[in-house]
């Protein structure tokens, strides 16, 4: 992909893109933009080399690449590149692994 050779995230941060969930309730009401939250799951576009311990040791990061991803709802940095929006996390604010 052409993202993750353009930003390359740092250390033990992932780049995350925010997969759109349905403009729909369960009822089938179709909701406004301006009435939606913006979702919490996105797929890993791109990782980082990893978080370095004290001693030197490297300890690789738990998601890969094309990873489904749950992440807490104020965390991260937003960024726009090409138009596309991405958020840079940090993998402790990653909470789980679809």
């Amino acid at each position: 992909m052409a993202t993750a050779t353009v930003l390359r995230p740092l250390g033990d941060r992932v780049v995350v893109k925010r997969i759109e969930e349905e403009p729909k309730t369960k009822g089938g009401i179709v909701l406004p933009d301006t009435a939606k939250e913006k979702p919490q799951k996105g797929k890993v576009i791109a990782v980082g080399s990893g978080r370095t311990l004290e001693n030197g040791t490297k300890v690789p990061l738990e998601v890969k690449e094309g990873d489904v991803v749950v992440f807490a709802k104020y965390g991260g940095t937003e960024i726009e590149i090409d138009g596309e929006e991405y958020i840079i996390l940090s993998e402790r604010d990653l909470l789980a692994v679809l």
